[in-house]
């Protein structure tokens, strides 16, 4: 069973690269009297995920921030070092890169997309929240190929 809007975000840590390497962060830091938008890709570097998905997110920063938002997330079944150079390889300095590694906050939040047939595991389903204080208040999932409902122009609005 997935999240809905009107739940609290579950309890996890998730790796996020520092200047020493890999470094556990968890929802509580992440969310905690927070305005986060948490959009998930199916897999960093991807075509979908990489041409369209998180750089709505990077064009649109200031614009999300400007709405009181304190945190864009971009979250992915992941390492850290992937994540990290995805990010820096999209000029996503406004993104807070998240990895998690073993989908646990995926399938947590109820959110897995088995995509075995790609040969790539279990991943997370694209989708977009807005959480606030924890508590999601928005939540767009995709329903099948491609970027819709979860892009940064949509959730803007939302906003």
């Amino acid at each position: 069973m997935s999240v809905n809007t009107g739940d609290k975000i579950p309890a996890s840590t998730l790796k996020t690269m520092g200047s020493e390497g890999p470094e556990n962060i968890t929802t509580e830091e992440i969310f905690a009297g927070k305005k986060v938008v948490l959009f998930a890709v199916p897999g960093a570097f991807t075509p979908g995920c990489t041409v369209t998905h998180l750089p709505g997110y990077v064009v649109n920063a200031d614009k999300i921030k400007a709405k009181g938002v304190d945190t864009i997330a971009c979250m992915a079944v992941n390492d850290a070092f992937v994540m990290s150079a995805w990010g820096k390889s999209q000029n996503a300095e406004e993104i807070l890169m998240l990895a998690d590694g073993n989908g646990d906050f995926t399938a947590a939040l109820g959110l897995e997309l088995d995509a075995s047939g790609f040969g790539m595991g279990k991943r997370s389903q694209r989708f977009a929240m807005i959480v606030d204080d924890g508590v999601i208040k928005y939540l767009a999932l995709e329903q099948g190929a491609g970027v819709d409902v979860s892009a940064a122009e949509k959730i803007l609005e939302q906003l």
